[in-house]
């Protein structure tokens, strides 16, 4: 189960696979994961959801998240303002989200109360201001595996969760959870296992 949050302390949920990747190198707009098996790294979360209905919800349960642009969206370069991200006109999050990019976007009013920010000046600028959105509740870092390394590297990460899938993806490349973290200390404080993932529960030690 979900270790309960508390006000202030930043988290973070990645489904993956056993050698450690949360998508491949290749993404694109039809294959937001690349080619990375989808449904091996979510058919826990989408075709068994009832026997992880906390560990799902849990995920979007915050006051305010921080992504990196890829989570968004597949560019590299200036935005299309055409797109409204992969999640249709009502995604999960009915909170403030600050993506991570280099090039400058207008905010993006969803329905749902979810409203997508575009920061330009890194990631503890996108920390501050989803604290600060986030009130008395927690912040949720919302992937991909190198923002939350970035968070890791930083020291500002308080809750790491990952959802591993019983899957190697053997990848040459792609986004992969620790890659560039150097040597770090965390505290296990939770774990539960269904037939088709593992829910690991770290703190910062």
């Amino acid at each position: 189960m979900p270790v309960s949050t508390g006000m202030g302390i930043v988290t973070a949920d990645i489904a993956i696979t056993l050698d450690g990747f949360g998508a491949a190198a290749d993404q694109s707009l039809e294959h937001p994961f690349g080619s990375l098996d989808e449904s091996r790294l979510h058919a826990w979360m989408f075709e068994h959801g009832d026997d992880n209905a906390a560990e799902v919800a849990a995920i979007v349960d915050a006051g305010a998240f921080v992504m990196g642009r890829n989570m968004f969206d597949p560019g590299r370069g200036a935005p299309d303002l055409t797109w409204r991200g992969w999640w249709g006109e009502d995604p999960p999050y009915h909170a403030p989200v600050f993506v991570l990019t280099h090039h400058e976007r207008p905010a993006l009013p969803m329905e749902g109360g979810t409203t997508f920010h575009f920061v330009t000046d890194g990631l503890d600028a996108a920390l501050s201001r989803a604290r600060e959105a986030a009130g008395e509740r927690h912040v949720a870092i919302a992937g991909g595996a190198s923002t939350i390394n970035a968070c890791l590297a930083a020291g500002v990460l308080d809750e790491l969760r990952l959802h591993v899938t019983p899957y190697v993806a053997g990848l040459a490349a792609g986004s992969r959870m620790f890659d560039g973290v150097g040597p770090l200390g965390l505290v296990p404080v939770a774990t539960r296992q269904t037939p088709h993932v593992t829910h690991l529960t770290y703190r910062r030690a």
